[in-house]
């Protein structure tokens, strides 16, 4: 049994970091976590913030070093990948802006200086969302991430001692190019989990890379794994840590079921025992923490410490210890919901703003592509699909047997036993019970295909005779007619066609 505990000023002293995702947090040794860069309020950092674990203490070492502009240590960056050797951590690539970096660094924490080596070789080109892991004591394996254009799947190896990179070239399948992912060593083998793919899809596949060890002198090669038990669902932004003979698997996010646009972020905490190869359900006696992507997690003797990430809306800057039942803080008061405290930055605010904006000027839009009345409309309330408890109960009825994981899961299977149920349905098998779900899932997928990315872009071509999709205005159910649910149908079946 495990037990979340949220940090507290008494666990150590000095300044902890402040609030952000897609930074990087590096095991140094067994004497400190290193943490670089990540992103709030639409801020890149690129400061240092260390956990010296002897000592409890967080501290800001002042660095030295320059690279090619003049500037200490590597620009701004999230989303970027850092591993350390030895007393080294190494930096490569990363987004500032809307502009994916090439640079690769070196920080030396015994003097705590940088030095650029992206003149070093022909290093991989620019990404972020690549995922990275030490070979031994020597040399680094990146694989994957996204370069403004296409996802991608190489895999390079870099040697610390020569600084060279050099691509290996892997026979036989290959996993399909990602970003988001994970990758971690395990003895001889790389294991890479989850990820966005080409053309968007969330990924929940495990693959197995050999051929990075030079004494094994075996040939580079992928192979999936399917592995028994209850896998995670498909995500990316999530972490994977080792912690002895298991792996940990935290968070991230994935999409909110079939046909949806909208993410879901986890907090559930799932491992992958490598004595039986198979992946299960941590036990947990309390509640865990809020739900987040691209956050951090360590490895600390026998705890794992989260830090910061992302849910969508908010940033976090809050620390939270995941140990076992016998560690003397396992004991503290059970977990309170944090709410909005200081620690948790509100960094899309202005953001979401422009965006609730844009989508009433876009609904506004499609009411008149519908010549539908304007007083209507503009107070339909879209309900998602996991505030829709009809909708969901309806779903779970639907399942055949025990739905195994988190809320998120649930809500994702329940969805898709309803649309798959209507859409096989005929007018006359719908029950009046499941006109609300219906008409509100309608209403969903057409708010979802016609003001996707604010836009209309596929209106016109859509609405070929201006009473189609003409039920999308109804607040209730009351007001259809029964000769309207052959027609409530068809349209119903033409958006999940679509």
């Amino acid at each position: 049994m495990h037990h979340w505990v949220r940090a507290s000023s008494t666990d150590f002293g000095g300044t902890p970091p402040q609030p952000r995702s897609g930074h990087t947090a590096v095991n140094v040794g067994k004497s400190m976590v290193v943490v670089f860069g990540g992103l709030v309020d639409k801020k890149f950092l690129s400061d240092i913030v260390v956990y010296d674990i002897d000592n409890k203490l967080w501290f800001q070492p002042e660095c030295t070093g320059s690279g090619s502009d003049g500037q200490i240590g590597p620009s701004p960056r999230a989303f970027h990948v850092a591993v350390a050797i030895d007393c080294h951590m190494f930096i490569f690539g990363g987004r500032s802006g809307n502009k994916r970096l090439g640079d690769f660094w070196v920080l030396d924490t015994d003097i705590w200086q940088w030095s650029e080596l992206t003149s070093f070789g022909d290093l991989p080109s620019p990404r972020d969302f690549a995922s990275a892991a030490a070979i031994g004591n020597q040399k680094i394996v990146l694989c994957g991430g996204w370069d403004g254009k296409k996802w991608l799947s190489d895999v390079y190896v870099m040697d610390t001692i020569s600084l060279e990179w050099m691509e290996l070239s892997v026979s036989g399948s290959l996993p399909p190019p990602r970003c988001g992912h994970t990758a971690t060593m395990v003895e001889k083998r790389l294991l890479v989990f989850g990820g966005r793919g080409g053309g968007g899809p969330i990924m929940g596949d495990l693959w197995a890379l050999k051929g990075l060890i030079d004494e094994e002198r075996e040939t580079p090669g992928w192979t999936q794994l399917k592995l028994p038990g209850q896998a995670p669902s498909a995500r990316c932004g999530h972490t994977v840590t080792s912690g002895g003979h298991y792996l940990l698997l935290f968070g991230g996010h994935g999409t909110g079921g079939w046909l949806s646009r909208y993410d879901v972020y986890y907090n559930d905490t799932i491992i992958l025992d490598r004595v039986t190869a198979q992946w299960k359900r941590l036990p947990i006696s309390n509640e865990s923490p809020p739900v987040r992507a691209y956050h951090s997690m360590t490895c600390i003797g026998s705890r794992h410490l989260l830090f910061g990430g992302f849910d969508g809306k908010s940033t976090f800057g809050d620390l939270w210890w995941l140990v076992p039942e016998d560690d003397p803080i396992a004991k503290r008061s059970s977990i309170h919901q944090i709410g909005n405290s200081p620690e948790i930055k509100n960094s899309e605010t202005e953001f979401d703003k422009e965006e609730r904006q844009k989508e009433k000027s876009a609904i506004a839009e499609l009411q008149k592509k519908l010549e539908l009345s304007m007083s209507c409309g503009l107070h339909l309330q879209i309900v998602e699909e996991s505030e829709d408890k009809e909708f969901i109960e309806l779903g779970t009825r639907l399942i055949s047997g025990e739905v195994v994981g988190d809320q998120a899961s649930l809500v994702q299977v329940a969805a898709l036993a309803c649309r798959e149920h209507w859409k096989e349905s005929t007018p006359m098998a719908i029950q009046l019970k499941e006109l609300g779900p219906l008409l509100r899932d309608y209403q969903r997928l057409v708010t979802r295909k016609y003001v996707a990315n604010n836009g209309l872009a596929s209106v016109d071509s859509g609405l070929s005779r201006k009473e189609t999709f003409k039920f999308y205005h109804l607040k209730n159910p009351s007001q259809l007619r029964m000769d309207d649910i052959p027609k409530l149908l068809e349209e119903y079946k033409t958006l999940l066609s679509d």
